[in-house]
């Protein structure tokens, strides 16, 4: 059984009256900096100057400085910065700063975990992983609510890095709405597996591979978006409130009967042969090896496979139609 924290349990105490450096401005950056800052605590952020978010740091009331100034007397350091560049930034600009007994964390456990940053045994090494983007953990904080949050601790020197995690987590809103313990390893390898299987990789291959599969056999490229791509934030709505149960209770019985009939037929034995094999890729380390070696070498194999869904039919009837629904706030790249 997962053991659970909430608010009782994870007091902002050992954050008051001390300073924390955020690291980045980016998605997560950007609302840990304010969460923590509404929940009365100093926060010092870093970011390059002439920089996007640099400005949007200072729109929003931050004195945005280099990574020296902001780590220099913080008792925690957040790093939200993009996993594959962590590890220069890290090695060149945090490592060289740090003090003994400071506590360093992170949103993400890939670099811990994959041993691309080794932080020295007399620094405390936490994680709180929101389980929703940035812009998420943001909006729900200022509604009174909160994202739940993920909490590990990889080093403890200091006796008391549980409970510096748990104040941070506290800051940011995840603690009204859960913080499940966990471990480097196990957020880390599972995090990677929901993003290439499900949530990402394995939903954008299977409304691919529907919406090709009704444009190859002649019907019309926007019924097909809409039934492969546009329903599908109506689907998941109803799973996200009440699970696949409550879904299945809101459709009709002949869509109730299709999915549990045909379903099986889509995701079948080799889908999760498939899986298996990418779950090895992950906790093999070959992943990330593959990844790191990929930004490294310029990204020509992550560019050439982005344009090719950016300018494909299913991309291109979307945008056409998505200009017409002026409800839904349509965001182009």
């Amino acid at each position: 059984m997962a053991k659970i924290f909430y608010e009782a349990d994870a007091p902002i105490d050992p954050l008051k009256g001390k300073k924390v450096a955020v690291i980045g401005y980016g998605s997560q950056g950007h609302a840990h900096s304010q969460n923590l800052r509404d929940s009365g605590i100093e926060v010092a952020v870093a970011e390059l100057p002439d920089t996007a978010n640099y400005q949007l740091a200072q729109q929003h009331g931050f004195t945005p400085g280099d990574i020296k100034t902001a780590v220099d007397g913080a008792a925690l350091i957040i790093i939200t910065l993009p996993d594959e560049i962590q590890a220069k930034v890290y090695k060149s600009q945090i490592a060289p700063n740090l003090k003994a007994g400071q506590t360093l964390g992170f949103c993400h456990g890939f670099n811990i975990h994959f041993k691309y940053i080794s932080p020295p045994k007399n620094i405390n090494v936490v994680m709180v992983a929101p389980k929703g983007p940035g812009h998420l953990v943001r909006s729900e904080f200022v509604k009174g609510g909160g994202v739940p949050c993920l909490v590990a601790v990889q080093q403890n020197p200091t006796k008391d890095a549980l409970n510096i995690a748990l104040a941070w987590a506290n800051g940011i809103g995840g603690a009204r709405a859960g913080i499940i313990k966990t471990t480097y390893k196990e957020e880390t390898e599972t995090d990677l597996f929901g993003e290439q299987v499900v949530l990402c990789g394995g939903l954008s291959a299977l409304i691919k591979a529907g919406f090709k599969t009704l444009v190859e056999a002649g019907y019309q490229p926007e019924i097909a978006y809409f039934e492969c791509m546009h329903e599908v934030k109506l689907i998941v709505d109803l799973m996200y409130q009440g699970g696949l149960s409550y879904m299945r209770y809101s459709i009709s019985n002949t869509a109730e009967y299709g999915d549990l009939s045909r379903g099986p037929r889509i995701i079948t034995s080799k889908t999760k042969t498939e899986m298996k094999k990418i779950l090895k890729e992950i906790t093999s380390g070959k992943f990330a090896k593959e990844w790191v070696d990929e930004y490294n070498s310029g990204l020509k194999k992550f560019n050439k496979l982005y344009k090719e869904d950016y300018n494909s039919k299913l991309e291109k009837t979307g945008r056409k139609l998505r200009k017409m629904m002026k409800w839904i706030d349509a965001k182009e790249v």
